[in-house]
């Protein structure tokens, strides 16, 4: 039996407990030295996954932040070798109806507990290294068409409290703006209710090159409504696309605080970390996310940019 083969049973297993609502216990942060962030993020650091600690044959990478929210690795998204560290490999893996993307995540349709941080949250930052290694937007599966690509790349992103797999509270992501791809940065306060993007100006493969690491960083406070972007430690200019106040900020209660709910999950690589269905896969390679339930400061961002 191929290695992909064991990975992919090992994931399938794993997947069952996951669609049946189930998430992987959450455990204490992964034992050894502690995760390599800018100290004064530490207390904040809800998740942290370096892909150097897997669990359960592999099939499993350790959450090395607070909360201990371990993340499947789907349909066998291997850890791969890059230079001295292992990072995470995702991307579409036949271009025709199929559910079997390398993307990974953690999903239960009553909340993920551990996650409870984003929960009624004020501020949140996604952020972590990323590398395209293939074709993106990679052929759109769910269609007929077979000249038809997916309008998003996946990056990280956390979900609402009622999602069911795609729909996010902050997201860092690759997606359609005005007819032209886009980083940017997504955020929705309010469960159901409309979400705000902060696109980057430059073009998607300026900020995010392919075959080279990048460090991105997107910020989000649901209290003013202001969104940011990094690119390896420097802001990046860039524009809202919704006009007026879709975050309903006016009036009171202050301060604004994000749905009283706990997420459903995190998503990476793609939508839909349950398996039940595949969009907008990320043929890239990931490293050191981290998801604070804070709004990283500038220095904080160049800091953790230049650790590596």
């Amino acid at each position: 039996m191929t290695m992909r083969k064991v990975l992919i049973g090992l994931s399938c297993v794993a997947l069952a407990a996951t669609l049946s609502g189930t998430v992987p216990a959450a455990a204490n942060p992964a034992a050894g030295h502690r995760p390599d962030v800018v100290p004064s993020m530490a207390r904040n650091l809800v998740a942290y996954y370096d892909f150097e600690h897997p669990a359960q044959g592999g099939a499993v990478e350790r959450d090395r932040g607070r909360s201990g929210t371990d993340l499947w690795l789907v349909n066998g998204a291997p850890r791969v070798r890059d230079g001295i560290r292992h990072a995470l490999q995702t991307g579409q893996n036949s271009a025709v109806a199929s559910n079997d993307d390398w993307k990974a995540g953690v999903y239960s349709d009553t909340g993920v507990p551990s996650l409870r941080a984003f929960n009624a949250a004020r501020e949140i930052t996604v952020m972590g290294w990323f590398k395209p290694t293939g074709v993106n937007p990679s052929p759109n599966t769910v269609t007929e068409n077979p000249d038809d690509h997916y309008n998003a790349i996946g990056l990280a992103g956390v979900l609402t409290g009622d999602s069911d797999g795609h729909a996010v509270r902050a997201l860092l992501e690759v997606i359609n703006v005005n007819g032209e791809l886009k980083v940017v940065a997504l955020g929705r306060r309010v469960d159901g209710a409309a979400s705000q993007t902060f696109a980057a100006s430059a073009p998607w493969q300026e900020v995010l090159p392919p075959g080279r690491w990048t460090h991105l960083a997107a910020t989000f406070d649901f209290d003013t409504g202001e969104m940011a972007l990094y690119r390896d430690g420097r802001a990046l200019d860039g524009f809202y696309t919704v006009t007026g106040d879709p975050w309903s900020l006016e009036g009171e209660p202050e301060p604004d605080v994000t749905t009283a709910s706990d997420p459903r999950g995190i998503k990476i690589g793609g939508s839909f970390p349950q398996n039940n269905v595949e969009r907008n896969p990320c043929n890239c390679r990931m490293d050191e996310l981290i998801f604070l339930d804070r709004v990283a400061t500038p220095k904080e961002i160049k800091a953790q940019y230049k650790r590596r």
